[in-house]
């Protein structure tokens, strides 16, 4: 096995357990902005349940196979980046913003598919794009 192929792996297992050690200090969130609870809630509460379902996407137990374990965590990994955009879809109002969620959302779905067909894996059937939510006009 290459060792920049090693070299990769580890930094993503680095990067995704420092994430979540970090997000699970209990400190943490007194160094954030204050949330205007009226507006933010849902979309914080959205955004944090993508990222723990993101975290725990990339924890897998390696195979093996380089090649499979990376196409797993990346897609855990752009899938959360799917999540977090529909919320924000969902949520939010700046209109540039919302065009970039977009966007988001269609190239790390195209990536996924990619990594996916490389290592030989099916496709999963197709889904109804997400709808914009209370925001949309």
């Amino acid at each position: 096995m290459p060792p920049v192929r090693n070299m990769i792996v580890v930094a993503v297992l680095v990067a995704a357990a420092a994430i979540s050690t970090l997000a699970s200090l209990p400190g943490l969130r007194a160094f954030a902005a204050p949330a205007q609870v009226s507006t933010d809630a849902p979309y914080l509460a959205e955004n944090e349940a993508a990222m723990r379902r993101m975290m725990s996407g990339m924890s897998i137990t390696p195979t093996g196979d380089v090649d499979r374990d990376f196409v797993a965590m990346m897609a855990a990994h752009h899938q959360g980046a799917i999540d977090m955009a529909v919320a924000l879809l969902r949520y939010g109002h700046n209109e540039r913003l919302r065009r970039l969620a977009q966007e988001i959302i269609v190239t790390q779905q195209e990536e996924i598919a990619a990594m996916r067909l490389a290592v030989g894996e099916k496709l999963p059937p197709p889904v109804a794009a997400p709808t914009a939510g209370p925001n949309a006009d």
